[in-house]
């Protein structure tokens, strides 16, 4: 059975590890399920690491939808979760369930992922209450980087610890069936998590979540931009690309790609009628 909510609820109980990893194409989604990962991500973070943008704020509806759909067709078993870009659900809870909806519509997902803590509240209800799955995002959120000041660690004063947590509670409240912790420190993450029952999802969060989740590109050595504090590179898979590319472009100059081997026959006597 493909992975839902239930899933995730079963592990927190159980105290099993969940593990999400970004996707954004079919091609990806298919090698990361097969692989058996819990759930695929489909992050704005796309903006970034697909688009080439600075930061996530220009990615619209239509690229999450783009890509979630793309990502769904290669998932079979992973729960497909797609973020909620930026202006998708905070102007208004009637946009929001609007959104959201087409996101499991057209986008074929699973759940949603939205930032923000006790003032998106009324926009998880309201999608929950849709009866679509929610993934809240406290922390770091991206969307809100103008705000922030930069990409900063947050929760280190107890007045945001404190938000952090009233947050958690209140997210949880709310409907939403797990929370994504981004940059937070790690004895304040597994607080969090102890004191909620829905699962943590970190990232950057240390190990005392209930789960993980990188952008497939960074812990590949695919993406060299900006590679956060938190990521651990599993394979140099960006080396081994652009070594790759090289012999190709090097056998493609010197004529020794494509050989006899790459091609296709043709009885000699046709080409002797041609004229």
């Amino acid at each position: 059975m493909k992975n839902n909510v239930l899933t995730f609820k079963k592990a927190k109980e159980t105290g099993k590890k969940i593990s999400m990893l970004t996707a954004y194409d079919y091609s990806t989604a298919k090698l990361i399920d097969e692989a058996g990962v819990t759930a695929i991500l489909v992050g704005d973070s796309l903006g970034n690491v697909m688009l080439g943008y600075e930061n996530t704020i220009p990615v619209t509806m239509e690229d999450m939808i783009h890509h979630g759909a793309a990502v769904s067709r290669g998932a079979q078993n992973a729960m497909v979760v797609i973020d909620m870009p930026f202006m998708s659900y905070q102007v208004s809870v009637e946009k929001a369930l609007i959104n959201a909806g087409r996101l499991m519509k057209e986008g074929m997902a699973d759940a949603v992922k939205l930032e923000g803590g006790s003032e998106v509240c009324p926009q998880i209800k309201a999608i929950v209450d849709a009866g679509i799955p929610v993934v809240a995002h406290l922390g770091l959120t991206p969307q809100a980087i103008h705000t922030l000041g930069g990409f900063r660690v947050q929760g280190k004063t107890p007045q945001v610890a404190q938000k952090l947590l009233e947050d958690a509670k209140a997210v949880e409240q709310a409907g939403a069936f797990a929370v994504t912790l981004e940059c937070v420190p790690s004895k304040l993450a597994s607080y969090i998590t102890e004191q909620i029952k829905i699962p943590t999802i970190g990232i950057g969060a240390g190990n005392g979540c209930d789960g993980q989740v990188l952008v497939y590109q960074d812990m590949l050595g695919m993406f060299s931009d900006f590679t956060p504090k938190f990521v651990k590179r599993f394979a140099s898979v960006g080396e081994v690309m652009k070594e790759a590319f090289s012999q190709y472009i090097a056998e493609v100059e010197s004529g020794a790609f494509p050989s006899e081997e790459h091609g296709y026959q043709i009885d000699d006597d046709i080409i002797e009628k041609l004229y």
